[in-house]
């Protein structure tokens, strides 16, 4: 088990480190924010190891500096992870046959996560499950190391925090970048663009989240049961 786990780990460790660098920049960003705000260590460290989400996290900076109302934070929350059930969706192929770590694995998926997995062809000589567990593991540890520095930074440091709360869209627009270089298949991609930008236009700005999330959820989905059916029919031949 431990041999495994070992080899694991070396594969898996070179595939997070880009991952720790935008991690530890982000994590320090969210961070200051949180200690700009009047949360400590204590509160910093607990939102990253339970809650990790990180564009939901920026966003709950403001919703408890403002005693935001439980039940719309929750709402909130939903439309902003909402992205989550496609990234479910596609990893239901990879995630299926696991059977150790997939609790963990399912918490752990975020969008940075998501690309490194979803692509990786692991060898057959290395455990995939264990593979998968040290990705996760390692970007949760990097987020939470880099919002710890950045709570710690804050409080001997001033700094002047306007611009760092873009920080985490213009990682989703590499990360989206990278994704459309990297697969051949545009579909998906295009899907959540033209769902977002029809929404938009016919919901407005304040109400276009939900409907785009429904658009995108129903399109994906019924293109994953149209593939699962193809590939039942070419199994039977």
């Amino acid at each position: 088990m431990e041999k495994k786990g070992a080899l694991a780990f070396r594969y898996a460790f070179p595939k997070t480190v880009p991952v720790m660098v935008g991690y530890i920049f982000l994590g320090m960003a969210y961070g200051i924010l949180m200690e700009v705000n009047g949360f400590g260590i204590v509160w910093t460290l607990a939102m990253s190891l339970l809650v990790y989400a990180g564009s939901l996290q920026y966003v709950g900076v403001t919703l408890l500096a403002a005693g935001v109302n439980p039940v719309h934070a929750f709402l909130m929350g939903l439309m902003i992870n909402a992205r989550h059930l496609f990234y479910g969706i596609s990893m239901l192929g990879k995630y299926r046959d696991l059977k150790r770590f997939k609790a963990y694995l399912i918490f752990a998926l975020t969008d940075e996560t998501f690309s490194v997995v979803c692509n990786e062809k692991v060898p057959r000589a290395i455990d995939r499950e264990w593979v998968f567990l040290w990705v996760s593991l390692l970007n949760h540890c990097y987020w939470v190391l880099g919002s710890v520095l950045g709570n710690v930074l804050g409080s001997v440091i001033s700094f002047n925090t306007k611009g760092l709360d873009f920080a985490l869209t213009a990682l989703f627009v590499v990360i989206f970048t990278d994704q459309w270089k990297s697969r051949k298949d545009h579909g998906p991609a295009l899907t959540g663009v033209a769902g977002s930008v029809i929404c938009l236009l016919l919901f407005g700005a304040d109400r276009f989240i939900i409907p785009a999330m429904i658009v995108i959820l129903v399109i994906l989905s019924a293109g994953y049961r149209r593939e699962a059916k193809k590939e039942v029919k070419e199994d039977g031949r």
